[in-house]
């Protein structure tokens, strides 16, 4: 009979797993930072009532009064007040029931505002001012 010279040893050693376990972990928390690098800030006013429904088409107002706007799951694209009302029509003509929901800054002046709100009454679209919850340190 042959026998073994060299016993095996049941140690595991875990050194080089939690290695690539920390590398895994911090190569998530780099690219978990860069998944939106070009969003758009704004500092929406508060409210006390939040819907539920997510909106299908977005209309972005932010504190330099650029323009931005998205449908579903696509990106905003900058664009002019003129150029709004045919990108919400074509949008309307993707989605019948869409509803638009505005996010403006709380600095936007109102006036800014009632122009996107006559487009969509203009062309019958159902809108929705987005909000920011109230803070509970008030």
């Amino acid at each position: 009979m042959l026998k073994r010279r060299t016993r095996v040893s049941p140690v595991f050693n875990m050194a080089s797993m939690t290695d690539i376990i920390f590398l895994l972990l911090i190569f998530f928390m780099i690219t978990s930072t860069v998944v939106s690098p070009n969003a758009i800030k704004v500092l929406l006013p508060q409210g006390k009532q939040q819907t539920s429904a997510k909106p299908l088409t977005r209309v972005i107002i932010d504190k330099e009064l650029n323009y931005y706007a998205g449908f579903g799951n696509d990106k905003e694209e900058q664009m002019q007040l003129d150029e709004l009302a045919p990108f919400l029509q074509e949008c309307a003509i993707r989605e019948p029931e869409m509803y638009v929901a505005l996010f403006a800054d709380e600095t936007v002046p109102y006036r800014e505002i009632v122009r996107v709100l006559n487009i969509a009454n203009e062309n019958k679209f159902k809108m929705v001012l987005a909000t920011r919850p109230p803070s509970d340190r008030n």
